[in-house]
């Protein structure tokens, strides 16, 4: 199957660096090329929710749908907006594999971690994401970059890799 190509968009004031510090993790865990948008979207206002005084993620979802250009199968927003679903206190992303669109937030992992520590973080989330897109669930294996992580504590714990159940399983989706 050929691969598939992720066009990385920057919203709010992510920096270009920050995207491109994700794509060789990408390719390498996930076998996607990515392309760092040159088009960046401005801070979401339109997705801010006051009750909660966070950013919902669908609306920023459906922002960076019509993003795609032709060749690109995947997209996958990265923010500094603490996002949320409606059943749950906050995420750190969300992904949509009908509209092939993902966010990750770089909001709540940023508690307790900086450089390094931090740009691992997003690397973590931003394969988990992609790993949904791909047609991939939940993996129990902690370890498991599939594993869904509550706290930015459970990302630290998390490989920047598949444990071999969901790697079987991403082979078998890309034949």
């Amino acid at each position: 199957m050929p691969q598939k190509t992720l066009l990385l968009v920057s919203v709010g004031s992510q920096t270009a660096s920050l995207l491109k510090d994700l794509q060789d993790p990408l390719a390498t865990q996930m076998g996607t090329a990515s392309v760092v948008s040159k088009t960046v979207l401005t801070t979401p206002a339109y997705a801010f929710n006051k009750d909660r005084s966070q950013y919902h993620c669908n609306a920023i979802m459906k922002r960076l749908t019509p993003m795609m250009e032709p060749g690109q199968q995947l997209v996958l927003g990265v923010t500094d907006v603490d996002l949320f679903v409606p059943d749950s206190p906050f995420v750190f992303g969300e992904a949509d594999r009908e509209s092939r669109t993902a966010v990750v937030s770089v909001f709540r992992l940023r508690q307790g971690a900086d450089g390094e520590h931090l740009r691992r973080r997003i690397q973590v989330e931003a394969i988990h994401q992609a790993g949904h897109l791909l047609g991939l669930s939940y993996c129990e294996d902690p370890r498991c970059v599939m594993f869904f992580a509550q706290t930015p504590q459970d990302c630290d714990r998390k490989q920047l890799s598949l444990c071999n159940q969901c790697r079987n399983e991403l082979n078998k989706l890309n034949r």
